[in-house]
């Protein structure tokens, strides 16, 4: 729910250094904007399988729909068996509001300063200029827990933020997620962690305050983390 666009620059660095050509595998895809930004073999995943099957499409060479009204917008979240997947995942992420699924529609405005804006239009532009660097990025529909890793890789999660708004897909476990990462670094993996806070036996290597993408007004520590034992 959160862009990690605005801090790659932060932490892609730290991590990249200790790849030495290991798979980079996100089991919490989501904007993809921090996998558009590595190269060589790359693994995304999302549990939302309404987003991945669009961003397969989009590979495949899909034209992103911009004439999606509000009435479109309200008709395919109560009905997306009438939808394909990826059009419930360009409907319902890019044209509402943050990207937040099926959230506020996000369309034609006249802003306070009297400026016109499209939001589809602008989603589908940063999407169209996003995507060649998704090229050859393999996309998978699973959970975090079912998804295949290669041996030796580096897993850098992005998860819903505890005490943060939930996903749409229900509550989100915290406890059995800080345990699997626990178990993937035991078996090798390079394990990264984006998130406000973590167990103590997790090591913050990086932090920076930023103000919330929802509230310009909160300001929040962003923080990387890394299992230490």
């Amino acid at each position: 729910m959160g862009s990690k666009n605005r801090i790659a620059k932060h932490l892609l660095p730290i991590m990249l250094e200790n790849r030495n050509g290991r798979t980079w595998v996100e089991p919490f895809v989501g904007g993809a904007n921090m996998i558009d930004k590595v190269e060589g073999r790359r693994i995304g995943a999302d549990s939302n399988k309404y987003l991945i099957a669009m961003w397969k499409e989009l590979q495949n060479g899909w034209d992103l729909p911009t004439d999606v009204s509000k009435e479109i917008r309200d008709d395919c979240r109560l009905n997306k068996d009438n939808y394909k997947d990826s059009e419930v995942g360009w409907i319902g992420i890019g044209c509402c509001y943050n990207g937040i699924f099926f959230g506020g529609y996000a369309g034609e405005i006249i802003t306070k300063t009297g400026v016109k804006r499209n939001y589809i239009e602008e989603a589908k532009r940063n999407v169209e200029k996003q995507l060649p660097k998704l090229d050859g990025v393999d996309f998978f529909n699973c959970s975090y827990e079912d998804l295949d890793i290669p041996n030796n890789s580096l897993i850098y999660c992005d998860p819903p933020y505890k005490g943060t708004a939930k996903y749409k897909t229900g509550d989100f476990n915290h406890t059995d997620f800080w345990e699997w990462c626990r178990e993937k670094a035991k078996e090798g993996h390079l394990v990264y962690v984006s998130e406000y806070n973590a167990p103590n036996d997790f090591k913050c290597i990086w932090s920076k305050e930023f103000t919330t993408t929802l509230n310009t007004s909160k300001i929040d520590t962003e923080r990387l983390f890394v299992y230490c034992g």
